[in-house]
């Protein structure tokens, strides 16, 4: 028989843990929020595969739910619920609106909803689809606001709780906790090490970005100088041509020291976008030629 699976079970608690004795004058109670439908249910994603029906569109509409298919149910129900958080009253209409919007913008913590059926006024019923397949839904979704996840996701159990604690965050109802000093450890560890690079620091790019400024606006010798640049670098033959006399520069010599230095993807990476297509007209030119 259909079965509610372990984690729309621990979606369903965080939220009662959450929304049920909430301060307010309607807050969510245990009877409202579903998961298998009742014995009469037949089809969609309250059923699991002892209740679908023929061309049942929670399953053939997706490969995710075909291939997820098991008894378990893959829908969860929220009834309505006006609780005060933050200053502020929250509904199950202004909770849906929040959601829908998370799945518009295809917030990383919404890609296993498939669908959610919802009404803001409670008159007009709307239905958010990520397969555009449907609009709207039947009327009792004017008091309550239906979620269908993708079987699949259900299937190997992925925690569906992210995207609705971070709901529960957002309008104060659960705290957002304090950093650690472990955690800004953590924090300045990754900030100092990750550059892509193992064997290259940011405090190391730092320093040479650091060294670069000095070169580039210090005389030799002054304080904050750290070496010279290295002989053949690009910035060594600038800096060799800025201390002859002006008309005694080479200028291919300077532009071909500095080229020198630099691989093709560099160069590349350095043509502005408005001036790559004149630059590729211009090799394809003298190729040609």
């Amino acid at each position: 028989m259909t079965r509610a699976p372990a984690n729309l079970l621990a979606l369903r608690s965080l939220l009662l843990t959450h929304l049920d004795n909430a301060p307010g004058p309607d807050d969510l109670d245990p009877a409202e929020v579903g998961i298998v439908g009742d014995p009469a249910h037949r089809g969609g994603y309250h059923c699991g595969s002892d209740r679908v029906v023929k061309n049942d569109y929670s399953v053939v509409e997706s490969s995710r739910d075909r291939a997820g298919l098991t008894l378990d149910a893959a829908a969860l129900d929220v009834g309505g619920f006006e609780v005060r958080s933050g200053g502020r009253t929250h509904t199950l209409a202004s909770f849906s609106a929040w959601c829908v919007a998370q799945c518009a913008a295809n917030a990383a913590d919404t890609r296993d909803i498939r669908e959610i059926i919802y009404s803001l006024d409670g008159s007009t019923v709307k239905r958010w689809d990520r397969l555009g397949k449907r609009s709207s839904g039947d009327s009792s979704h004017r008091w309550h606001t239906h979620f269908s996840f993708f079987r699949d996701a259900i299937k190997v159990g992925r925690d569906q709780r992210p995207l609705f604690r971070r709901y529960l965050t957002t309008i104060g109802l659960i705290a957002t906790p304090p950093l650690t000093e472990e955690t800004e450890m953590e924090l300045t560890d990754k900030i100092q090490r990750d550059t892509g690079r193992p064997q290259r620091t940011v405090d190391d790019v730092l320093a040479d970005l650091s060294n670069l400024r000095n070169w580039l606006v210090s005389a030799p010798g002054s304080p904050g100088v750290v070496g010279a640049p290295a002989p053949g670098s690009p910035i060594a033959v600038i800096a060799a041509a800025a201390d002859r006399p002006a008309g005694d520069r080479d200028e291919q010599a300077i532009i071909a020291g500095v080229l020198a230095g630099l691989t093709p993807e560099k160069i590349a990476a350095a043509i502005p976008p408005a001036m790559a297509k004149q630059v590729a007209d211009e090799l394809a030119r003298r190729l040609v030629a």
